[in-house]
C-alpha cells in the first residue's frame, strides 16, 4: 500500500512538471507571436507614412518644374526682344497691348512743333545771363501740355521727335534740353499724333495749358506750329511689358504715360 502511494506521488509530480513546461512553452510562443505582430504593424505604419511623404515630394518637384518652365519662357521672350529678332512675329498681332512689340501704325493726324524764342538773345546782358531767360525757352510742362491734350483729343498713337510715346515714356527737360528714353534732344520739338486732325486741333485749342503757352508765344516769341498730316507712319517699338493700364487723364495737368 505504501508503494502504491509513493508511485502515485511520483506520477503526480511528473504530470505537474509537464504541465508547467507546457504552460511555459505556451507563454513563450504567445510572447513571440505578440512581438511579431507588433513589428509587423509598426512596419506597415512606417511604410504608409513613407509612401505619403514620397507622394508629397513628387508633387512639390512637379510644381517647381512648372515654375522653372514658365520662368524660362519669360527669359526667352525678353532675350528675343533685346536681340531684336521678335519684331516680325509679334507685330502681326491685332492688339498691341497683348504683345511685347508695339506694331507700326499709319494714318492721318497732326504734328505740333514747339521752339525756343529767337528773341532770347535780346534779353541776355553782357554777363551772358538773364533773370527772364525762362520766358524764352521751351519747358517740360509745355511738352506735357501738348501730349495730354492730344491724348484727350483721341490720339491713337503718338511720337515725340523720333520716338514712339509708350506707357512708360517720361518727358524730362534739363534746361532747354529734352531727355526722352535716355536720349537727348535740342529744340525745336515735334509731337506727332495719329487721329482725326480736326478733333486733335480742337483739343489743343481747348486745353488751358496750351492757352497759357500761346500767351507766351505772343509775348516772347516762342515757336508754335500745328500742321495737318494726311498720312503719318510710326515705326514699331519694343515694349518690356504689356500695355494694359494706360488711360486718358481725368483732369488737365496730370501727366499721361
Amino acid at each position: 500500500m505504501a508503494n502504491m502511494t509513493k508511485s502515485a506521488a511520483k506520477h503526480g509530480a511528473k504530470r505537474s512538471r509537464a504541465g508547467s513546461a507546457a504552460v511555459f512553452v505556451v507563454l513563450v510562443l504567445s510572447g513571440y507571436l505578440l512581438m511579431t505582430n507588433l513589428r509587423v504593424n509598426r512596419s506597415t505604419a512606417v511604410t504608409s507614412d513613407t509612401a505619403e511623404l514620397v507622394e508629397q515630394r513628387v508633387d512639390r518637384v512637379r510644381t517647381l518644374q512648372n515654375d522653372v518652365k514658365e520662368l524660362s519662357s519669360q527669359i526667352t521672350t525678353l532675350n528675343t526682344i533685346t536681340s531684336g529678332t521678335g519684331g516680325s512675329s509679334a507685330s502681326s498681332g491685332d492688339d498691341a497691348g497683348s504683345n511685347t512689340i508695339l506694331p507700326a501704325v499709319e494714318g492721318p493726324g497732326i504734328a505740333v512743333t514747339l521752339d525756343d524764342s529767337p528773341l532770347w538773345r535780346n534779353s541776355v546782358g553782357d554777363s551772358g545771363s538773364s533773370s527772364t531767360i525762362d520766358y524764352y525757352v521751351i519747358h517740360q510742362e509745355d511738352i506735357e501740355a501738348v501730349v495730354n491734350a492730344l491724348w484727350k483729343g483721341g490720339a491713337e498713337s503718338m511720337m515725340i521727335q523720333d520716338q514712339r510715346v509708350l506707357f512708360n515714356s517720361a518727358v524730362q527737360c534739363a534746361g532747354n534740353v529734352l531727355v526722352l528714353q535716355g536720349k537727348q534732344y535740342s529744340p525745336p520739338y515735334t509731337i506727332s499724333a495719329i487721329g482725326d486732325p480736326q478733333t486733335l486741333s480742337d483739343a489743343l485749342d481747348s486745353s488751358p495749358g496750351i492757352q497759357i503757352y500761346k500767351q507766351y508765344v505772343r509775348a516772347y516769341g516762342l515757336g508754335w506750329d500745328v500742321e495737318t498730316k494726311d498720312n503719318q507712319r510710326f515705326p514699331q517699338s519694343a515694349l518690356m511689358q504689356p500695355l494694359q493700364y494706360a488711360a486718358v487723364p481725368k483732369a488737365e495737368g496730370s501727366k499721361q504715360q
